[in-house]
C-alpha cells in the first residue's frame, strides 16, 4: 500500500554546504520512493548522536556529501516496499539505521539495515536503540571482551552512549566507574546502577579510577574523550588492559606514544559501528542478548529531550553544549 504518491513533497531538513548546526535548513523535499530491496518508512522518532553532528560539520569518518538530509538512526512506520523485499511488512514498526536521510517526515533505506526492535518499547525508545546499543555491546563484549566481575570505565556517562553503557555493563555482571561535567549527570549514573561515580574535571580523578579497580587500573575502558585526556585512558588502565575508542567528543588530536602500550601490555582498539553490521553473526549475537535484555527490562533506552523538526539546529547545537543526557530524539510528525 502506498500512502504517497509518487510526486508529492514533505518536509524535511536539507543541508546545501557544511558548518555548525545553523546550516540546517528545513524545506519541501520530494518523498522518496524505494528501489529494490529498500523500504521506505514514515518516520516517528529519530535519534540524534554526536555522528550526525560531526558529519554535518563535515568532520566525521567519512566525507559528507552536500546536498544530503542527516539522521542516520530511526524508528517508524513502514510505508511502502522496494521490489525484491521480503521479511517486513506494510504498517509494521521497526527502527533503522539508514546511513542519512531520516530527518524527514518519510525516509529510505536498505531493508538490510532495519534492526529488530523489542516489541515493550515505544518510537522515542525504538530510536534511541541501535546505535547506542549495539555500540555499547561491541565496545564491552565483541571487541572489549568484558566479563563478569570485571570494572569497566565509561566516559560522558549520562550521554545516549555512557546510559546505554552502564546499563548494559551491570547487566552482564560488571563494575563500573562512570564519569561525567556535573553531579546532576553523575546522579542519572547512579540510578542505572554505576559502583563508582567521579567528575570529569575531578583533580585526582585518575588516581580514583585505579584505586576504585583495586589499585592498578581498570581492565576495560571505553573512550569517547579523545585529545589531551586521551592519554589520562591509558594511565587509568591496568596492565593488560583494553582501551576501546569509540569517539573524539573533544575534537582535538590525541598523541599515542607506542612504547606506553608496550610497558604495560595495554591494547588500544577503534570501534565504528558501521562496519561491525555488515557482520552478521556478530550482529546477531547482539540482537539476541540486547533483545533479551531490554525484553525483562534489564536494560531500558533512555531518552532524553526531545525536539520538532524545525528545532533541529537548536538540538545539535545543545549537544555540542553538553546540555543534553540519553538520547536526543527529533519527532518529524510534531
Amino acid at each position: 500500500m502506498t500512502q504517497t504518491p509518487t510526486g508529492q513533497t514533505m518536509r524535511g531538513i536539507l543541508v546545501e554546504r557544511l558548518g555548525p548546526p545553523e546550516v540546517m535548513q528545513l524545506r519541501d523535499l520530494p518523498v522518496p520512493q524505494p528501489g529494490p530491496g529498500e523500504v521506505r518508512l514514515k518516520v516517528e522518532a529519530v535519534g540524534i548522536n554526536f555522528a550526525d553532528v560531526l558529519a554535518v560539520a563535515g568532520e566525521y569518518l567519512t566525507r559528507t556529501r552536500v546536498p544530503y538530509t542527516p539522521g542516520m538512526e530511526f524508528a517508524g512506520v513502514v510505508d511502502m516496499l522496494g521490489e525484491g523485499v521480503t521479511g517486513v511488512q506494510v504498517g509494521q514498526r521497526v527502527a533503522a539505521l539508514g546511513g542519512r536521510g531520516s530527518l524527514a517526515q518519510y525516509a529510505v533505506c536498505p531493508a538490510a539495515g532495519l534492526v529488530p526492535v523489542p516489541e515493550n518499547l515505544n518510537a522515542a525508545q525504538a530510536a534511541a536503540f541501535p546505535v547506542s546499543y549495539f555500540t555499547a555491546y561491541h565496545g564491552l563484549k565483541t571487541l572489549g571482551r568484558g566479563v563478569a566481575g570485571e570494572w569497566v570505565l565509561v566516559q560522558a556517562a549520562a550521554g545516549a552512549l555512557g546510559t546505554a553503557s552502564i546499563q548494559l555493563a551491570k547487566a552482564l555482571g560488571m563494575h563500573v566507574v562512570a564519569m561525567a561535567s556535573t553531579e546532576e549527570k553523575l546522579e542519572i549514573a547512579r540510578g542505572l546502577g554505576a559502583d563508582v561515580t567521579l567528575l570529569q574535571d575531578d583533580p585526582d580523578r585518575v588516581q580514583k579510577v585505579r584505586d576504585a579497580a583495586g589499585g592498578k587500573g581498570v581492565p576495560l575502558l571505553l573512550e569517547v574523550v579523545g585529545g589531551k585526556r586521551f592519554q589520562e585512558s591509558l594511565d587509568m588502565a591496568a596492565p593488560l588492559g583494553r582501551i576501546i575508542v569509540i569517539g573524539n567528543a573533544s575534537r582535538e588530536q590525541a598523541n599515542l606514544r607506542p612504547f606506553e602500550l608496550m610497558k604495560r601490555n595495554l591494547t588500544v582498539t577503534g570501534l565504528w559501528l558501521t562496519p561491525l553490521m555488515t557482520d552478521r553473526e556478530a550482529t546477531r549475537e547482539a540482537a539476541e542478548v540486547l533483545t533479551r535484555l531490554v525484553a525483562s527490562g534489564q536494560v531500558t533506552p533512555q531518552v532524553g529531550p526531545t525536539y520538532a523538526l524545525a528545532d533541529s539546529p537548536r538540538a545539535f547545537q545543545d549537544i555540542l553544549d553538553r546540555k543534553t543526557t540519553g538520547k536526543v530524539i527529533i519527532e518529524p510528525g510534531r
